[in-house]
């Protein structure tokens, strides 16, 4: 089966950047007439058609914004991780209270990233929510960005990275958690989460934990880092992992809720006391956060404040205005997991 020509293959064929081939394409005075003439030659030789409903991102204004999601492993047949399904809905409000619609879909990580979205292709810009594994999602954020597509993602922040995101302070977060922790008298400690390029977040709080116990001059133990996804599944075999260790410590940090929730139950189904013979914390505060027994200690996101400025700040870069990335504070809520008196 012939598969459908892309802008990347022109680039490729024309030896100049996919940026240009956009540009030449829509007649643009900054690519030269000659280089305009041979790119427009390659795309009637190669039969492609320029998307006219995905130039709106850049040229016209529908009053819409798209929320493009990334399919994530779940329980039941949503595949949209919990803590998103939170920021979905605040970020419908905030979309209308700036008074713009806003379509949902999941983002299809393909060659052609940004001529696929045929729903988002009516809309001003993209919010990006998830990400999967982020090494592979760099390079499809650099080609959103060659592109001009006007787009923002919540994330991780690292110096040099592509685009605008707006994130959570997961080191602080992971630090502070720590911190609570030592001060309830834990000496000994696990997380369970990635902590590598591939889940920059959960390396951020993982980074921040372990800054913490150096400052407390506790020993980090490396195997008592077990990878886990944000997944109860995940969470209940890295659990059952540090139990076969044989030596339990005396406090387990997850690098998310869903990660805790299946850790307490690799932890009851073995007889093991939540918190009175380990401590149990997550991050995130999803609503489920506060349904287990014990009720779970937690990192809670401000997924309010975060759609708000998610908007806010697509709106501005539709508008060409300056928009920097940012990060935003997590709070410590307190509850039963880890002993201690409750304030959330």
């Amino acid at each position: 089966m012939k598969t459908k020509a892309t802008s990347l293959d022109i680039a490729y064929q024309a030896g100049v950047s996919q940026s240009t081939v956009s540009r030449a394409l829509r007649n643009s005075p900054l690519v030269n007439e000659e280089t305009r003439k041979k790119i427009h030659a390659l795309a009637k030789e190669l039969n492609y058609k320029v998307d006219k409903n995905a130039s709106n991102l850049r040229s016209q204004h529908t009053g819409t914004l798209a929320l493009l999601l990334f399919e994530d492993p779940t329980s039941d047949d949503s595949m949209i991780n919990p803590f998103f399904l939170s920021m979905l809905g605040c970020i419908t409000r905030a979309a209308a209270k700036n008074g713009y619609d806003l379509l949902v879909s999941f983002q299809q990580l393909s060659e052609d990233w940004h001529a696929d979205y045929e729903d988002a292709s009516k809309a001003d810009g993209l919010i990006l929510l998830g990400y999967g594994d982020y090494v592979d999602y760099e390079d499809k954020l650099k080609q959103l960005n060659e592109q001009e597509t006007h787009f923002v993602r919540y994330g991780t922040i690292e110096e040099g990275q592509t685009g605008v995101s707006l994130g959570c302070d997961n080191f602080s977060g992971g630090y502070q958690m720590t911190q609570h922790l030592i001060s309830l008298g834990y000496q000994t400690f696990a997380f369970l989460g990635g902590a590598d390029e591939h889940c920059p977040e959960f390396k951020d709080r993982y980074l921040g934990h372990c800054k913490a116990l150096r400052e407390a001059n506790i020993k980090i133990v490396p195997h008592n880092q077990i990878d886990a996804i944000s997944t109860e599944g995940s969470g209940f075999s890295a659990a059952n992992q540090l139990i076969q260790q044989h030596n339990l410590p005396e406090a387990v940090f997850c690098a998310s809720d869903m990660i805790a929730v299946g850790a307490l139950t690799a932890f009851q189904k073995q007889g093991i006391n939540v918190p009175k013979q380990v401590a149990l914390a997550g991050f995130d505060d999803i609503q489920v956060a506060h349904l287990t027994s014990p009720e779970l200690t937690t990192m809670q996101q401000n997924t309010k404040l975060a759609a708000e400025v998610l908007v806010e700040s697509l709106i501005k870069k539709i508008h060409d205005l300056p928009v920097e990335s940012a990060l935003i504070p997590a709070k410590l809520i307190i509850r039963e997991s880890c002993g201690g008196k409750p304030n959330g």
